[in-house]
């Protein structure tokens, strides 16, 4: 386990198995880790195979497998185990209904993913979404959230964090500092947000306190009131806020770096995730090319990110 080797970005992979071109990638570059997505996963089997292969490039039985195994519609693990009926929003209305029943469930339900994510041998799941759900939100978020109410999404982030952690499979909470007041995808277009900081920093911003996530994930939203030059990603100002305000002193990871709302090229896109705070940057469609650029402009890890991952290392093993 080298970790002062490895560079600052995640990456995904094309296919059902690493391509020569991408392991010579890897072997290069060493990235901090590696998101997997639904075109990985075709079989327990042929995953597992993909997952043992990675970690042996490098030595590193806990070496980062990332996934979006959240339920209901972002359902990476389809193709084993079927969540598409259990989104964050099912569970918030299950709760409405009856308190303790729901809490039994849910902990049935992440004992369930996590056991599979140990068996894979998958480490990291990038939920809880803590993004507070209105009628507006875009669709892209949706049943993601686990309510209009910020008690109910309170709840269920902690409990999602210990959860998890209980069965040594780390958290990312997302979208910091929240995705609710977005009302257009990100994916390809950007959220502008003109509420006030007193409010962001009173509802939304609020939700992330206090959770003892090892990670959290920013939105590619502006906040006007706060910066109106750039979004959450590549605002300073923004990511000041997260470490003050909300006080989250852990990795910080990007949202994928190739989307559209962030109106640099993907070089420039990189390099003001990192001048603004960022710890890490997530780059997941496979581009080979792409990812070239990703890893050119990103740097070695440094102490603070060092510092950090073994946390991580210490939840996994």
């Amino acid at each position: 386990m080298r970790i002062k080797h490895r560079q600052a970005f995640i990456i995904g992979i094309k296919s059902l198995s690493l391509s020569l071109a991408e392991i010579k990638f890897i072997k290069r570059f060493k990235p901090w880790g590696i998101i997997l997505f639904s075109r990985n996963i075709k079989s327990f089997d042929q995953t597992l195979n993909l997952i043992k292969s990675i970690k042996k490039i490098f030595k590193d039985k806990n070496y980062p497998i990332l996934i979006d195994q959240e339920g209901g519609k972002v359902d990476r693990l389809k193709n084993i185990l079927d969540s598409k009926i259990f989104s964050a929003y099912y569970f918030g209305e299950f709760y409405k209904k009856s308190r303790k029943q729901s809490i039994i469930c849910y902990n049935n339900y992440i004992d369930q993913v996590s056991y599979l994510l140990t068996k894979l041998g998958i480490t990291i799941n990038t939920v809880p979404v803590l993004d507070l759900l209105r009628d507006k939100t875009s669709k892209v978020i949706g049943s993601r959230s686990f309510s209009k109410n910020v008690n109910i999404i309170n709840l269920f982030g902690k409990k999602t964090i210990a959860r998890f952690h209980r069965n040594k499979i780390a958290t990312v909470m997302k979208h910091i500092p929240g995705h609710g007041l977005g009302y257009k995808d990100s994916h390809f277009k950007l959220p502008v947000v003109k509420k006030s900081k007193k409010f962001l920093l009173n509802n939304d911003f609020k939700i992330f306190k206090n959770k003892k996530c090892l990670f959290a994930m920013t939105a590619h939203i502006m906040f006007k009131d706060f910066d109106s030059k750039f979004t959450v990603t590549h605002s300073e100002k923004l990511i000041n806020v997260i470490r003050s305000k909300i006080k989250f002193s852990d990795l910080i990871i990007t949202d994928d770096i190739s989307m559209k709302a962030l109106p640099y090229n993907l070089k420039i896109n990189t390099q003001k995730a990192f001048t603004a705070g960022c710890d890490i940057v997530l780059h997941c469609n496979a581009n080979l090319k792409e990812m070239k650029i990703v890893a050119m402009n990103s740097p070695k890890l440094n102490k603070f990110v060092i510092n950090k991952t073994k946390k991580y290392y210490k939840l996994v093993s």
